[in-house]
């Protein structure tokens, strides 16, 4: 059982046709036997490594321990082991691959022999192993091809020895049978030798003919007869001797040619061919002209081996429209045929026609109307027929076609208008083509200039221009220059700039600008004032120098720019030589009361308008600060009973330009919580500064101009509601016309854009007969309320009330 198992084994790693494996098994209970304490095993070769052998455990009755006690091993008697021991299994396995052809080679029975030996007490089991044949070989035979050659005389049953086939494999893989293909000439023949071995001869069957078939090529092939069966071939050629039994043939019993009369000397004509189905010398063609040729012979020549005919000199259509060969071709047997070699000529157009101008006019003007004669051409060809027919043709691209008048007679015209600016000269390209085939054609080539008419208006690079110039500038100054092309030339070309006569805010523009005429360069007249002026536009004229001449125009925006050329003006508080205004701090304000506000406006513009407030002296410069942005004046402590009640203060109004303007204003203010303390000091104000002794008058006074001035804002704010933009006109276009208004412009620029106040503020001064008691409002855009109560009986209170849309509002009040 177990060599059943190595065999099946064997089987399953092992490409054994399924035919002989079943032969194994099926002989199997025959393979086994045990011989004077002899084991024998059978496994087909080429197993895979690892492969079963044997199970010996089972067949000699050991165990794995005694294997392994007894140091169980292999014993063979050359150095190579095939089969190997696994001692923890009890098996014998395939150990290296098994070819018996390479073990055995043409030995049918072929075994392994070797010796398990165990030791302790020692023990000597003999093992054979046989080797049986796998149909893994095919025949094969010493070389690829065996050539012979045979005499096409060779008579039928001559024989020629084949070489035989070697089978490394034996039984029935060995090599057991031939066959030869085809067999229409030959067949085989096998014989056997003494020894047993076979052989194998070729027969020839009917006559060979070298003519009919040169060579011949069979196949021998020698077959096995394993399942699958193999098999292997060699190649059979065979080749026919000639003998000469055949006359030449030519492969056309009349050659026709036709060759133009232009060829040159040398060209092949045509090759003759004639052929000799002999071979070697017996088949050598040579080939001449036959004598019958006659004087045809001086224009052409032939090739002896080759059979090649070229011309030998000029052929003449006019001379010989056909020329008549007799060629010969003979083999070395002296065998001969001959055949004949038409030669046609064809007429060629080999006469290309000519072009003579006859008159020709450029230039011409580029208005000229279509139909226009340039030139007068007169083209003829010598040839005849289709070939001194001729075709005239100009460039399809180009304004210009070409007429027919009479035989060979045509005009060169214009076909459509022309444009000088396009095209100021046209290379026109007559093409005289006639129809032979091929055709032959003559270009001549005419070179018309196109005149210029004036039909262009100038034009200028840009329709609208915008030039800039800063105010202040010097007359003479270049300020922007325009530029026009146009596509004419000369005179027409010739462009002039003149400036068109409009009014620029009521004054011909002439007053403002002035051009040059050459150059196009604007250049100012006068000095510009941005104030009074911040753009104007003029309208520049371009004229050629044509006849008549044309124009176009074009618009030039002037935008004047700012300098700072003016210094703020301080709106608020108003200063004068005959009084100051006064206010009034009391003692008990908080951090941050505002005292007053500084407005100053800037008639400039951008950043020379940005305004900037700053304290430049005071009585006390740690009481009061300046807000940098809006001017207001704040208290940056608490006022004590230790500061003076005359406070003199100085604040700088500076702008933002480069270089940069100012101007001062000077505040006095009286820190006092009542009346009488204010007058004490008032006395000191009106001295210093000279005013009045008598106080009542000058605040009645100052009452009744107040109360003018409020009805004045009340008038003011209704006019710029009903007429506001006529007012944003007046104010921003004429900087430097401001209204004169004591205290505060109905607008200003706001703090956080322009630097200067956007609120608009009013100021109630009520007064009675009592010099003492007085009521002065002061009332912001955003209606907050500062009210002054200097009757002496209260105290002043502040109270403020910030709005979340503006920056910052503030109120104060204070009632009696």
């Amino acid at each position: 059982m177990s060599a059943l198992c190595s065999l099946l084994v064997g089987r399953r790693n092992n490409s054994t046709p399924p035919s002989t494996w079943l032969m194994y098994i099926l002989l199997f209970p025959f393979v086994m036997t045990v011989v004077h304490g002899q084991i024998r095993y059978s496994i087909p070769e080429e197993m895979t490594k690892g492969s079963l052998v044997g199970n010996i455990l089972q067949d000699l009755g050991l165990d794995v321990k005694r294997l392994k006690s007894g140091r169980a091993r292999i014993f063979t008697e050359d150095s190579r082991e095939y089969i190997g021991l696994n001692v923890d299994k009890g098996t014998l396995v395939v150990r290296e691959r098994i070819d018996r052809e390479e073990l055995c080679a043409q030995v049918s029975l072929c075994s392994l022999r070797f010796q398990i030996i165990l030791e302790n007490p020692m023990e000597l089991h003999r093992i054979d192993v046989e080797i049986l044949d796998i149909n893994d070989h095919a025949p094969v035979f010493a070389r690829d091809e065996i050539n012979f050659q045979i005499s096409e005389l060779a008579v039928p049953g001559a024989k020629f020895s084949l070489d035989s086939a070697h089978d490394p494999d034996v039984g029935l893989n060995a090599l057991q049978r031939y066959t030869l293909d085809p067999t229409n000439h030959f067949s085989l023949k096998e014989i056997s030798r003494s020894d047993g071995t076979k052989y194998v001869e070729m027969v020839l069957q009917t006559p060979l003919d070298r003519e009919k078939q040169e060579e011949h090529k069979l196949k021998l092939m020698a077959f096995d007869g394993g399942s699958p069966q193999r098999l292997g071939s060699v190649k059979i050629n065979i080749v026919v001797i000639d003998v000469n039994d055949n006359t030449p043939v030519f492969s056309q019993p009349l050659y026709k040619v036709t060759i133009p009369e232009n060829a040159l000397k040398g060209i092949g004509l045509v090759t003759i061919s004639a052929t000799d189905l002999d071979k070697g010398s017996n088949g050598e063609v040579t080939y001449s002209f036959s004598q019958s040729s006659g004087k045809a012979m001086e224009s052409f020549t032939i090739d002896p081996d080759t059979g090649n005919i070229r011309i030998n000199g000029l052929l003449d259509f006019e001379k010989s429209k056909q020329y008549e060969l007799n060629v010969e071709a003979r083999d070395k047997g002296g065998l001969t045929d001959t055949s004949k070699v038409l030669v046609e000529i064809i007429d060629v157009n080999d006469n290309a026609p000519v072009i003579s101008v006859i008159s020709f006019s450029s230039p011409i003007p580029e208005d000229s109307a279509t139909d226009t004669v340039i030139a007068m051409l007169n083209i003829k060809d010598i040839d005849s027929g289709k070939n001194g027919q001729i075709k005239c043709t100009v460039n399809s691209d180009l304004p210009f076609r070409v007429k027919s008048t009479s035989s060979n007679f045509y005009s060169l015209v214009t076909d459509q208008f022309l444009d000088r600016e396009m095209f100021s000269e046209y290379n026109i390209t007559i093409s005289a083509t006639d129809e032979g085939s091929p055709s032959l054609s003559t270009n001549k080539t005419l070179t018309v200039k196109i005149s210029d008419v004036n039909d262009n208006a100038p034009v200028f690079s840009q329709q609208s221009n915008i030039a800039y110039v800063m105010e202040n500038n010097s007359p003479g100054l270049s300020i922007f220059a325009v530029t026009a092309y146009d596509n004419d030339s000369g005179n027409n070309a010739r462009i002039t700039y003149f400036v068109e006569d409009v009014l620029v805010n009521g004054i011909s523009a002439s007053s403002y600008i002035s051009v040059n005429t050459e150059s196009g360069e604007i250049i100012a007249v006068r000095s510009f004032d941005y104030e009074q002026t911040k753009e104007f536009s003029v309208s520049i004229k371009g004229q050629d120098g044509g006849n008549p001449p044309l124009s176009s125009n074009v618009s030039v925006k002037i935008i004047i720019q700012d300098q700072n050329d003016n210094a703020p003006q301080v709106l608020y508080p108003i200063q004068s030589g005959v009084s100051l205004v006064t206010e009034i701090v009391p003692r008990s304000a908080d951090v941050g009361y505002l005292v007053t506000k500084v407005v100053a406006v800037d008639v400039d513009s951008g950043q020379n308008a940005w305004l900037s407030y700053k304290l430049q002296k005071a009585t006390d410069r740690a009481l009061f600060e300046v807000g940098l942005q809006n001017g207001e004046i704040r208290t940056v402590r608490q006022v004590t009973d230790k500061d003076a009640v005359k406070q003199k203060l100085t604040v700088v109004v500076e702008d933002n330009g480069q270089p940069s303007r100012s101007a001062t204003v000077n505040i006095n203010v009286a820190v006092a919580d009542s009346f009488p303390e204010v007058l004490s000091e008032f006395t000191d104000f009106t001295h210093d500064k000279e005013y009045n002794d008598n106080l009542t008058f000058y605040l009645v006074l100052a009452l009744a101009v107040v109360s003018f001035l409020f009805i004045v804002s009340i008038i003011a704010i209704l006019s710029v509601k009903c007429y506001r933009w006529r007012h944003e006109r007046m104010f921003y276009k004429s900087g430097a016309n401001l209204p004169v208004i004591p205290y505060y412009p109905p607008l200003y620029a706001d703090v956080g854009g322009t630097g200067t106040l956007q609120h608009m503020y009013n100021y109630e001064v009520c007064r009675t007969a009592d010099s003492r008691k007085s009521d002065l409002n002061f009332r912001s855009g955003d209606e907050s309320t500062i009210r002054l109560d200097i009757s002496g009986t209260k105290t002043l209170t502040r109270v403020e009330r910030e709005n979340p849309i503006s920056d910052s509002n503030d109120q104060v009040r204070s009632n009696d």
